[in-house]
């Protein structure tokens, strides 16, 4: 029997250096798109795909994102007297419910690797969803909802989810070998954390972010010995694991927007923005005004 996804882990002690001095006294996990935060976009593609327990890797300045996800006294009861019931009610969609919320720290910044081992008191011995909310997946149905079909259908395991990018990119991020493919799944042969060079490469299918691992990853990155930087990579405990372990693959339907890049950052809240109806008409009117300010693509 499949065992049930019902955890996901969401790491967010990063120090978001690169939208400094934005990130100075603010997460960057909590820079909207639009008018959500990048870390609840996370969680509702989690929820969307059934997740009950959100476990977050938190550190040093991060209090406010434990804030954004407990109730607000005050301003509920400021809206309540004013009349404010749709954002009132928005605001109780958005609230995990009692206990479903967890939160442990990262005492140090030593990689993505050592992140999720921070969380094994609490996921345990159960498989999990790890979703870095730096990615903002825009995808219907979302990205993990269409990993976990993936998982269901090829009988467990551990499922990565990956993207297309040109050759001349794959040296950015980790790869993956593929074979077997059925639809847009397939089995993992290899991966290969940032090749120096196209022949190192076994694809231009990089991961993207989204991951399903089973428990038995908690040892093997305690096993792992800290790489460059110092940095315990789960990409290499992810290959051990491969040993022993099936990984299956997902070119997922959608796309994927970084929002720790400035550049992806700008394109996510244009994406979203879009698609939203009580914003996108205005939005658009105020598009095409700047873009014929400013010349033109």
């Amino acid at each position: 029997m499949v065992r049930p996804i019902k955890t996901a882990v969401f790491p967010v002690a990063g120090l978001g250096t690169r939208f400094l001095p934005a990130t100075k006294a603010m997460p960057k996990e909590m820079l909207t798109v639009v008018d959500r935060p990048v870390v609840q976009l996370a969680v509702d593609e989690a929820r969307e795909a059934g997740i009950e327990h959100f476990v977050f890797v938190t550190g040093r300045g991060k209090a406010v994102i434990e804030d954004h996800f407990d109730k607000a006294f005050e301003l509920d009861a400021t809206l309540a007297a004013r009349g404010k019931t749709k954002e009132l009610d928005a605001l109780a969609r958005d609230l995990p419910k009692a206990g479903q919320a967890s939160f442990t720290r990262q005492q140090e910044p030593l990689g993505l690797g050592h992140a999720v081992w921070c969380a094994r008191q609490i996921v345990k011995d159960e498989p999990f969803a790890l979703l870095l909310p730096d990615m903002a997946m825009y995808a219907s149905p979302g990205c993990l909802k269409q990993m976990i079909d993936v998982y269901q259908s090829r009988g467990g395991g551990n499922v990565v989810a990956v993207e297309e990018v040109p050759w001349d990119q794959v040296s950015r991020y980790g790869v993956v070998g593929a074979k077997d493919w059925q639809d847009n799944a397939f089995t993992i042969t290899g991966m290969v954390e940032k090749p120096k060079t196209r022949e190192l490469a076994p694809s231009n299918l990089i991961i993207s972010g989204r991951y399903i691992l089973q428990p038995e990853i908690f040892g093997e990155i305690e096993r792992q010995e800290p790489g460059a930087g110092g940095e315990i990579q789960l990409t290499d405990a992810m290959i051990r694991l491969m040993q022993r372990e099936r990984f299956h693959g997902l070119k997922y339907r959608g796309t994927t927007y970084d929002c720790g890049d400035k550049v992806g950052f700008l394109a996510a809240n244009v994406a979203f923005a879009l698609d939203r109806p009580d914003v996108a008409p205005g939005f658009r009117e105020a598009l095409k005004k700047i873009l014929a300010e400013k010349g033109g693509l």
